[in-house]
């Protein structure tokens, strides 16, 4: 398993790489200098469960902002950079957690160096980016067009110019939004690097096309042992993406916790507002993170009392009425209207 040796990295108060768990990374969508709206967007993905926060530093008054916005939260901040050496020079001197750059995109290898030096002078990790839609040009003539192979090549010569500087301290995040592609980039890179990898889809699209992407690229990523820091990228409300890679995570065996949802898809039988349930029971769930339960929504009753008995609570659907079921046995009869206020009830109290 290759997240099990790879080289250990602090990130404020985290460590990531070295078998350690694999955390959930999002990053702010508001001007990263509107301090107030930035905390308010972080507070949000901290309370669904994000555990590293990106932020963008295009100008000087946004890498000032970092500081600020370090001492409302709790959760480690990454300064993303781009082009201009002087901002990540910036965002550290006011207390990044760690860097986001591309070498090849902030000025040359004296910028370079430059960067480094400010790094290593607080010991803060650099994250080095790479993105099939950046790759250089005389790769793209090498390989034929943009391909996994130089993708790697690409974001092990921008490690090089780090290392070049006597620094180790470095995450590597490759990303495509081929899924394909962005798999077989990291089924490359994986034997040749021990460094930590942050590992994403990138630009996978709305809340459908993202998720259904990402569940496919990262799924198959992660089942190889690669990744230690995920992130789902969607168009939609950034706290959607920490809600889809903690459910990424759980499908795939990574992390415990949190309650599961099952439902069954309706059918002619279904006698009660199925999909309305469902996505009630998923919003509830939501409120208790630190259960490890699974809950069923069932809508009808050839499938539903087995597929509920099945789970630790669950509702088995009849005609505008059903059963409660609690490990494994019948509690009560219910009508429709009780539903979710008996499933809180349990929740509320579970052993």
């Amino acid at each position: 398993m290759y997240r099990d040796h790879t080289k250990t990295v602090r990130i404020g108060n985290r460590v990531i790489g070295g078998g350690n768990p694999i955390l959930i990374q999002s990053m702010t969508n508001t001007p990263t200098e509107d301090v107030a709206a930035t905390v308010e967007q972080i507070h949000r993905l901290e309370a669904v469960g994000c555990e590293i926060v990106r932020v963008t530093v295009p100008n000087i008054e946004a890498a000032r902002a970092v500081g600020e916005i370090k001492k409302q939260i709790s959760i480690p901040l990454v300064a993303d950079i781009h082009f201009d050496y002087k901002m990540a020079i910036a965002a550290i001197e006011n207390g990044a957690d760690k860097i986001r750059i591309n070498p090849g995109n902030i000025g040359g290898p004296d910028k370079v160096a430059k960067v480094v030096k400010a790094a290593r002078e607080r010991d803060i990790p650099i994250r080095v980016g790479v993105n099939s839609g950046s790759l250089e040009r005389s790769l793209v003539e090498k390989y034929g067009g943009v391909t996994a192979e130089g993708i790697v090549e690409s974001a092990l010569d921008k490690v090089r110019m780090i290392e070049e500087q006597g620094y180790q301290n470095i995450v590597i995040s490759i990303k495509s939004s081929d899924v394909m592609m962005c798999v077989r980039a990291h089924e490359l890179l994986a034997p040749r690097t021990n460094y930590p990898l942050h590992v994403g889809i990138t630009e996978a699209g709305t809340l459908i096309s993202g998720n259904i992407k990402s569940a496919i690229g990262l799924g198959l990523i992660l089942n190889q042992g690669i990744g230690d820091t995920i992130r789902v990228s969607l168009t939609g409300d950034v706290t959607e993406e920490v809600k889809s890679a903690k459910l990424i995570l759980r499908t795939l065996g990574l992390r415990k916790g949190g309650i599961e949802v099952v439902s069954c898809p309706t059918c002619g039988r279904t006698k009660i507002d199925q999909i309305g349930l469902a996505n009630q029971v998923e919003t509830l769930a939501a409120e208790f993170p630190h259960l490890n339960i699974k809950v069923a929504v069932m809508g009808c009753a050839v499938n539903g009392p087995g597929e509920a008995k099945e789970a630790d609570l669950g509702i088995a659907g009849g005609i505008g009425e059903g059963l409660l079921i609690k490990k494994g046995k019948i509690i009560r009869k219910i009508p429709e209207a009780e539903f979710i206020p008996a499933l809180r009830e349990e929740l509320e109290h579970w052993q």
